[in-house]
């Protein structure tokens, strides 16, 4: 019988006590995270319900220090493919509804490769692979088969090289069916780790199991797949007790599994069709910065992940707070690419708040200093799980991130850029080839760059 590792009880009593955090209390937990330490649930609690605005300020500043020192300028590019909205559950908050009304759809293969032509002519290596839940319409098979689909689809210089999956909590039988076509992380959202109010917005379907949902990263490890990406919708419940939870799901993984979470995703709560945003406890802006911050600087080796969900203004301001991977040129309806390039109506899981073409948001990376990254190396190399957390907390993932970034950058530039674009590109990747550490990897990284330019392809270390 599976138990719960979330005590509401306790993490609500915790946060009571956490307001009688003392002074050096909290300054210690900023010393250790400042050394790339991380915090444990119980320091994070006391940064949460604190309202000094010297430890906020402290509390930024470490996180744009932790973003610099271990992820560099590097921002990783992805985009969501979904490719059905059938769904048996009831969840108050989603478009995907059961009780919706609708004309739903699911994508034939043939679909899902003018889909992915789209995204592979916009630059993308890197997918999200969504679906709604329905085992008898969109059954584990179905997505087994879009992602060889997807792995196989070449459209003139693109490919997919990485696939994650954001599908419902399964069976370990089927994770292992994901593991053997080639997952990246599978992802899954709690949605929100406070029972009852999980309870409420769920209020039919096999999603309303609340521990078989918590429990589904477990069955996943179980199945060999040990890069697994956790996250919240905020705007369900109280936001600390939600980030709360995520810590503690965190621990529970790296007690259990030896690794925690591989990225951690924020998406808050956004209107789509017959969506009642009035009903619920919406985070605003100045608390979602904050709670971003203190995730980065708790868990400083986990990837952090914002959505387009988030506008342009405010995924600038949460890329200095820690954010590492962001989409862009997002669809998140079912078929949804091809029908905006047909100027066709569209019914979205949620309405995107950043509607840039994937280019404009490429260029803005850039100009604000960034080096847009397209590498998938780790998983190709086998760098996931524990073996991705030695490299990372070794400082050693810096001699493989950036020249990873780089190759792809020039692969981008030299495939989809316009002579704009790739005279900024060939600039930043002069100005960054100097910065790598590792003398061998340094001329490597600049021999890779000058065979892409002679038309050669995906080179990665």
């Amino acid at each position: 019988m599976e138990t719960s590792f979330i005590d509401k009880d306790y993490i609500e009593n915790l946060l009571v006590e956490a307001k009688h955090a003392r002074e050096e209390e909290i300054a210690g937990s900023l010393d250790k995270a400042e050394r790339f330490e991380g915090l444990n649930h119980r320091e994070i609690a006391a940064l949460l319900v604190s309202e000094n605005p010297a430890h906020l300020e402290r509390i930024n500043r470490i996180a744009w220090h932790i973003k610099r020192h271990i992820y560099g300028n590097r921002i990783v590019l992805f985009a969501p493919l979904y490719v059905s909205d059938y769904c048996v559950n009831q969840c108050v908050y989603c478009t995907y509804n059961r009780t919706h009304r609708f004309n739903r759809c699911m994508l034939t293969q043939d679909e899902v490769r003018e889909e992915v032509r789209i995204l592979e002519a916009m630059g993308h290596k890197r997918l999200a692979l969504e679906a709604g839940e329905h085992d008898a319409v969109c059954p584990i098979d179905y997505i087994v088969e879009c992602m060889k689909t997807i792995y196989a689809m070449k459209f003139e210089n693109g490919e997919i090289r990485r696939v994650n999956v954001n599908i419902a909590a399964t069976t370990v039988e089927n994770y292992r069916k994901l593991k053997e076509v080639g997952i990246g992380t599978y992802i899954l959202f709690q949605e929100t780790y406070h029972q009852p109010t999980y309870e409420t917005v769920h209020q039919a379907g096999p999603k309303r199991d609340y521990v078989h949902h918590l429990t589904a990263f477990d069955r996943a490890h179980e199945a060999g797949i040990d890069d697994v990406g956790g996250g919240v919708l905020f705007g369900l419940a109280d936001p600390y007790f939600e980030v709360l939870g995520l810590m503690i799901h965190n621990e529970h993984l790296e007690e259990k599994f030896g690794v925690g979470f591989h990225t951690i995703s924020v998406p808050r709560l956004c209107a789509g069709t017959d969506v009642d945003l009035t009903r619920f406890p919406l985070v605003d802006d100045e608390t979602f910065a904050k709670i971003v911050a203190i995730i980065r600087i708790a868990v400083p080796f986990t990837g952090m992940i914002l959505s387009t969900r988030e506008s342009h203004d405010m995924r600038k301001r949460l890329l200095k707070l820690g954010i590492s991977q962001v989409s862009a040129g997002s669809s998140t309806e079912v078929g949804g690419y091809v029908k905006r390039q047909r100027n066709e109506e569209v019914n979205p899981q949620f309405f995107v708040n950043d509607e840039r073409p994937a280019l404009s948001i490429i260029k803005e990376l850039m100009d604000d200093g960034y080096i847009p990254s397209f590498c998938t190396a780790c998983y190709r190399m086998g760098r996931t799980g524990d073996r991705f957390m030695s490299l990372a907390k070794s400082g050693q993932i810096k001699n493989v991130c950036l020249p990873n970034a780089l190759t792809t950058l020039a692969e981008y530039a030299i495939d989809y850029g316009d002579e704009e674009f790739k005279t900024k590109a060939d600039a930043a990747i002069e100005r960054e080839i100097p910065v790598i550490m590792n003398e061998k990897i340094r001329a490597r990284t600049a021999e890779n760059v000058k065979k892409i330019r002679q038309g050669a392809r995906d080179f990665y270390i």
